[in-house]
């Protein structure tokens, strides 16, 4: 499964904006499942966005149409614009990847295997 390093965390006021990005090592397959996830102290992780090769991606509620996620193949590269943001969106975000040998389903919540050390976003109001 690829290695992940995320960056582009930080602060931002309640109502502003943040990129988070995601440099992952190549996959063997063209099947794969990555994402965003997030951890706030005492809570329970949460499956933020996914994207499966086929580009298709899955949102949590919390985050539809605030959030987009994306990826750059050629630059191995994934994404999440993160615009409203309101201060329940504060935690350590970590990207997540993991490939398959078949098409499998890619949902937000998906229990990847495998994630990156995180990056701390925090918001302010």
């Amino acid at each position: 499964d690829g290695e992940v390093v995320e960056s582009g965390g930080g602060s931002v006021q309640s109502g502003g904006s943040l990129k988070l990005s995601c440099a992952i090592s190549s996959f063997a397959s063209r099947h794969y499942c990555i994402g965003w996830f997030r951890q706030a102290p005492g809570n329970k992780r949460e499956g933020v966005a996914t994207i499966d090769g086929n580009g298709e991606a899955s949102y949590a509620e919390s985050v539809k149409g605030r959030f987009t996620i994306s990826q750059d193949k050629a630059r191995n590269t994934l994404y999440l614009q993160m615009n409203a943001l309101r201060s329940g969106d504060s935690a350590k975000y970590h990207c997540a990847a993991e490939q398959f040998l078949a098409p499998l389903p890619c949902p937000h919540d998906y229990r990847f295997s495998y994630w990156g050390p995180g990056t701390e976003v925090t918001v302010s109001s």
